[in-house]
């Protein structure tokens, strides 16, 4: 697997549901997009990606009007993503973790996303 032993040694040491303010901040920032990002998860126009972000998979499922719109809640939330992977390595203490949390969160992501949802594994997009 991709992860290693370092990135077992991540999961049985890390807290990955650490909940400092900063990172409550960007959770929450995060919970409040996801209601809006949802039906474009639905849709197919946009899925997870393999390295823990979102990716606008298929613009063309969404109105042209709204496409900008789209392409900036997609960029909020991969900014946000990053902030949430550094923010929990630096709240256990190991800035250098931030790597191995972010693959954690990734195929954390992927494992649950919903039936129907757009995932990347090993490079190509498939309707989970």
């Amino acid at each position: 697997m991709i992860f290693g032993l370092l990135s077992m040694q991540v999961h049985a040491a890390a807290d990955l549901d650490v909940n400092t303010p900063a990172v409550a901040a960007v959770k929450a920032s995060m919970q409040n997009r996801h209601q809006l990002l949802s039906p474009h998860y639905l849709s197919g126009a946009v899925g997870l990606t393999a390295d823990g972000f979102v990716a606008v998979k298929d613009a063309g499922l969404v109105p042209l009007s709204q496409r900008s719109a789209l392409t900036a809640l997609v960029k909020d939330e991969n900014a946000d993503r990053a902030k949430l992977y550094q923010g929990i390595a630096a709240a256990n203490g190991h800035p250098e973790w931030e790597g191995e949390i972010q693959r954690t969160f990734a195929q954390r992501w992927i494992d649950r996303a919903q039936a129907g949802w757009m995932v990347q594994r090993d490079g190509q997009w498939a309707r989970k």
